[in-house]
């Protein structure tokens, strides 16, 4: 049994897939190829923004962003710890601060109340000017934006929606990576949208960020890549990813139906076994990964490995208690680190099979 099944997906799409691919081949253009402004167009509308801008990966999304603001030193940036590293180290790499907040208890998402209170806090303190929010659309689920928006106006911060994991999901009616002054998203392979590779695409209505955000992705260019006017990064979607995601893009419909068809028997299956996603009302999750909990995470986990089942832990350490950010001042936050301390994955992906997934809770209801 596969964690994420690629391999299928694969085998079920070959042809369209390789013929996209040989048609960069024998164009010849592997950066900067047509396939590259399709796909920025084809996703902005998708997402309903007026620009999309492709870039080499999730992580760099971000960072361009920032970049392009000119986050900085002095700077803080409020994040939630309940996240993969890079939404934070991108904070770090260029200086400024990363201000963990903590989570809601049911979405596992930023809690709104708690990041008005660590705003205030931070003001207060008058060591670091506040700049920034970074919600993270957690495992799938959109970020609750409408609770989260007057915070951030309160307090005079803009928004960066870090939409890695929610390609695809939908709030309100809005989908994501259509929040805040800018989103990011991910093609990293396990994504719900994915290439073969790596790949990465920031959107927003703003058309002086997307001129800077296009300028800092290619070494700073200005009229011309000779013409540097600021320090840059060289991130850019290859053509051959930029052709896998736009034939992958035609089946995503299906596959997002697909996983949330698989969510739906597991959630209930496994009711009353263990504490399954919570997904708001008006809320459509994207399903990057299905997470449980259970106090008893270590036995259930076994019996799964005993029976070939693979499952992961997402995540195990929060960043406000991880090596590289021993340097802030400590903090406590609560349901974050019990979050961490009884959750884990269960497979999850289009091509689940509903035998897979009954074989999955029968394992854990026995335990």
């Amino acid at each position: 049994m596969q964690f994420i099944d690629l391999h299928t997906q694969y085998k079920r799409h070959e042809e369209t897939i390789d013929k996209a691919v040989k048609r960069v081949l024998e164009d010849g253009h592997y950066i900067g190829g047509r396939e590259v402004g399709e796909l920025e167009s084809t996703l902005a509308a998708f997402v309903g923004r007026r620009h999309a801008i492709a870039c080499a990966n999730g992580t760099d999304a971000l960072k361009i962003v920032l970049m392009a603001k000119g986050i900085g030193p002095g700077d803080a940036v409020f994040t939630t710890p309940f996240t993969f590293f890079a939404t934070a180290e991108v904070v770090g790499n260029l200086g400024a601060t990363p201000v963990f907040v903590d989570i809601d208890e049911k979405t596992y998402n930023i809690d709104p109340a708690k990041l008005d209170e660590a705003i205030g806090k931070v003001k207060k303190a008058g060591t670091l000017v506040p700049r920034a929010v970074i919600p993270v659309d957690l495992f799938g689920q959109i970020a609750a934006f409408e609770a989260i928006v007057p915070v951030a106006e309160k307090h005079g911060l803009w928004l960066l929606e870090d939409a890695a994991q929610s390609f695809g999901a939908q709030r309100g009616g809005r989908r994501s990576c259509s929040f805040g002054l800018a989103s990011t998203t991910s093609f990293f392979p396990a994504k719900p949208l994915g290439c073969y590779g790596d790949g990465g695409m920031i959107f927003t209505d703003d058309d002086e960020l997307a001129v800077l955000c296009r300028s800092v992705a290619v070494h700073g260019k200005g009229r011309d890549k000779y013409d540097n006017v600021r320090l840059g990064l060289n991130s850019r979607l290859d053509t051959i990813q930029a052709a896998i995601l736009l034939e992958k893009f035609k089946i995503f419909p299906a596959e997002l139906e697909a996983r949330d068809e698989a969510a739906r028997r597991y959630s209930t299956w496994l009711s009353g076994k263990v504490t399954t996603p919570f997904i708001e009302p008006g809320c459509c999750s994207a399903w990057a990964q299905y997470c449980v909990r259970s106090p008893r995470r270590g036995e259930m986990m076994a019996a799964l490995k005993t029976e070939k089942i693979p499952t992961a832990v997402y995540y195990p350490v929060p960043l406000h208690k991880v090596t590289a950010f021993s340097y802030l001042s400590p903090v406590t936050l609560p349901v974050s680190e019990a979050v961490a301390q009884d959750i884990f994955a269960l497979p999850m992906h289009p091509y689940l099979e509903v035998s897979e997934q009954k074989k999955i809770a029968d394992v854990i209801t026995s335990c």
